[in-house]
C-alpha cells in the first residue's frame, strides 16, 4: 500500500464531532502532500469552529504520525462559511451570506433571549454575525446587547449598524425614543422592517440572525416571503398553549419554503438554587415530543433560571457574562448545530451565472 493511502486511512479515523463523519469522506481534507517523512494537508470546515479547531488539529496530527515514516506534520485547519440557497425566487442580500430567522408562535417564550445568545455564540466561534431586531412593536435587542444611540448615515440613504461584543446590530429601538409606542398598521411596520434590513450597511456577514416578531400574522408572513432566509429556528416552552402556537409558526415557514433548522425548548425545567429540587413548571418534554412528531430536529433545552433573565436585562447575555457556564454551553451547542445544518444545505450559485440581457437589433 502506498504511503499516501495509509495516511488517508489513518486520517479517516478522525471524526468531525459535529457531523459524525470523517474529514476524508466529506472532502474537507485537501492538498495532501507527502515526501521524505514530511506531511502537509489542509482541512476546511463549512461552519465556524474556532474553539474546536485546536483539538481537531491535534487529533489529525496524532493520526497522521501513527503511520510509519511520517515524522513532521503540518496541518492547516480552518473554516469558511459560504452562502446557501434561500426560498425560491428570493435573491440574497449583498454582504449577507445566510439569514436565520428565530421565531415563535407567541410572545413570552424567550425568543429574543435565545436569538441574542445564538448570535453571540456564533460570533464566539469566529463567525461574522449580525442581529436584526425585527420586533417593531417591542424591540428588546438594544437593551440586551447593551447598546444606545442613533445609527450613523454617511450618504443619507443607508445606515451603519451599531456594534457590541463583535456583533453588528440594527433595531427600530435605535431610531425612536424608549417610551414611544409604535402605533403602526401592518403594512407600515413591514415597510419599516424591510428598510432596516436592506438599508443597513451590513459588513460581510456569515450569518444574520433575525429576531422575528411573535405570531404568524401579516408582518411575519410578508417577512418570510420577502426576506431570503436560509432557515428558521423555532423557540417554544413545553407548555401546551405555547406548543399550539409554535406549530403554527412551523407551518407558516413550511408554506413559504423556509427550512426549519430545529426547535429550541426554553424554560424546560426549574431547579431550586437552595435545595436543588427540580420542577417542570411548564410541562415536561413538550418541545422534544413535538419535534419528534413533526420530524424536526430538537436542538436543545434551556432551563428556567433567574440568571438568564438578569444577564439579558443587564446588557450582558449569558454567552458573554458567563461563557464557561453550563447554560452558555447549551447556547453554543445549539448555535453549532444550526451552523452545521446550514453548511450541509445546498449552496447558492446565483452569483456564478451571468445575467441574461435580451436586446433587439435595429
Amino acid at each position: 500500500m502506498a504511503p499516501t493511502e495509509q495516511i488517508l486511512q489513518a486520517l479517516q479515523t478522525v471524526v468531525d464531532p459535529n457531523t459524525g463523519k470523517d474529514l476524508v469522506t466529506t472532502k474537507a481534507l485537501r492538498n495532501l502532500q507527502y515526501a521524505g517523512g514530511d506531511l502537509s494537508f489542509d482541512v476546511e470546515l463549512g461552519y465556524p469552529a474556532k474553539t474546536q479547531i485546536p483539538a481537531l488539529r491535534r487529533a489529525l496530527i496524532a493520526a497522521a504520525k501513527s503511520v510509519a515514516g511520517v515524522e513532521n506534520v503540518s496541518a492547516n485547519v480552518s473554516f469558511k462559511v459560504v452562502a446557501h440557497a434561500a426560498q425560491r425566487g428570493v435573491a440574497l442580500l449583498p454582504q449577507v451570506k445566510n439569514i436565520i430567522a428565530v421565531a415563535s408562535g407567541k410572545g413570552g417564550v424567550g425568543k429574543s433571549t435565545t436569538a441574542v445568545n445564538l448570535a453571540l455564540a456564533l460570533a464566539a466561534e469566529g463567525a461574522s454575525v449580525g442581529l436584526l431586531d425585527a420586533d417593531i412593536y417591542g424591540p428588546s435587542q438594544p437593551m440586551m446587547m447593551g447598546l444606545e444611540g442613533r445609527p450613523e448615515s454617511h450618504d443619507g440613504q443607508t445606515m451603519e449598524p451599531l456594534e457590541n461584543y463583535g456583533v453588528q446590530v440594527m433595531s427600530i429601538g435605535f431610531l425612536v425614543d424608549k417610551d414611544e409606542a409604535m402605533i403602526w398598521r401592518g403594512p407600515m411596520a413591514t415597510q419599516a422592517l424591510e428598510q432596516l434590513l436592506r438599508q443597513t450597511n451590513w459588513k460581510d456577514l456569515d450569518y444574520l440572525i433575525v429576531d422575528m416578531p411573535p405570531g404568524t400574522g401579516d408582518i411575519q408572513l410578508t417577512l418570510s416571503q420577502r426576506v431570503p432566509m436560509t432557515g428558521s429556528v423555532i423557540v417554544t416552552t413545553p407548555q401546551d398553549i405555547a406548543l399550539l402556537d409554535a406549530r403554527k409558526g412551523i407551518r407558516m415557514f413550511e408554506k413559504v419554503g423556509v427550512p426549519i433548522l430545529g426547535i429550541v425548548e426554553n424554560m424546560a425545567v426549574y431547579c431550586c438554587p437552595n435545595c436543588g429540587h427540580t420542577e417542570h413548571i411548564f410541562g415536561a418534554d413538550g418541545g422534544k415530543n413535538m419535534a419528534a412528531e413533526l420530524g424536526v430536529d430538537y436542538l436543545g433545552a434551556l432551563p428556567l433560571t433567574l440568571q438568564i433573565r438578569q444577564q439579558a436585562d443587564s446588557g450582558r447575555p449569558t454567552v458573554i457574562s458567563d461563557p464557561d457556564s453550563e447554560i452558555a454551553g447549551i447556547y453554543r451547542t445549539v448555535a453549532r448545530q444550526v451552523a452545521v445544518k446550514i453548511a450541509a444545505k445546498a449552496k447558492d450559485y446565483s452569483t456564478k451565472f451571468p445575467s441574461i440581457r435580451i436586446s433587439k437589433d435595429t
